[in-house]
């Protein structure tokens, strides 16, 4: 097969070089919450990472969900904890083969465990590692990652990020509320920053979901960030 950029010109020869020069393209996936992720939203990711051409994958925090150990009320009729557990499992190894290689912001839903533990007051030599019970080994869990001085969180902590990004003056992708999805910029005298709101990827029809229905409707979307200058939202088509 030959070479073809040679007869590249113009517009589309500059667009072909941003596309595939040698810089960091992350897809930021929203919220999973497996078991109750949406039916569809693995196959828009993984289509999104291939159309912008994407070579790194953060997923945002909370891909499962623990409903049945969740701090509030719990669903009487819903899954008890190892079949809830042992669905989730089986949904992520999806995404796993899919995304084999990712980083993972943990979320207050994947902490829940770890925090009735403590709560419990058991020692922590005692908790297996995120990526032992997900049977995800290549993820990294984290608490937050950069890359090109861009942070990434999950948000339950440090806040909206329009609200995070000023206040740190960093530029800062995050997730955990469902209904937000947006990209604002903030210009300073000598520099810029962004605020990314990822969207989500849950199924707000299921019973874990059940405190969204009736409300605000949840943003289905993913963010795509390139380097620390590009940052945008994709929406899901229903």
């Amino acid at each position: 097969m030959g070479d073809y950029r040679p007869r590249l010109r113009g517009q589309l020869k500059s667009a072909f070089m941003n596309l595939t020069k040698d810089e960091t393209r992350t897809l930021v996936i929203g919220d999973l919450h497996e078991p109750f992720c949406l039916d569809g939203y693995l196959k828009f990711c993984k289509e999104t990472y291939k159309k912008y051409n994407c070579n790194n994958v953060v997923f945002i925090g909370d891909v499962i969900d623990n409903h049945y150990s969740s701090y509030h009320e719990t669903d009487a009729d819903g899954m008890g904890g190892k079949y809830e557990l042992d669905d989730a499992v089986k949904r992520l190894s999806k995404w796993y083969k899919a995304f084999p290689n990712a980083y993972v912001t943990l979320g207050n839903h994947d902490r829940i465990i770890v925090r009735k533990a403590q709560t419990s007051n058991i020692p922590s030599k005692w908790i297996k590692e995120f990526k032992e019970v997900l049977e995800t080994p290549n993820w990294n869990f984290v608490t937050e990652v950069y890359f090109d001085g861009v942070r990434y969180v999950h948000g339950d902590k440090s806040g909206k990020p329009r609200m995070s990004a000023k206040r740190d003056m960093v530029s800062t992708v995050s997730g955990h509320f469902h209904t937000d999805m947006y990209c604002e910029w903030y210009f300073g005298k000598t520099r810029a920053i962004f605020a990314l709101a990822t969207g989500c990827g849950v199924d707000s029809k299921s019973y874990a979901m059940g405190y969204m229905q009736g409300g605000k409707k949840e943003a289905i979307g993913v963010g795509v960030v390139v380097s620390d200058h590009t940052a945008f939202n994709v929406k899901m088509e229903m």
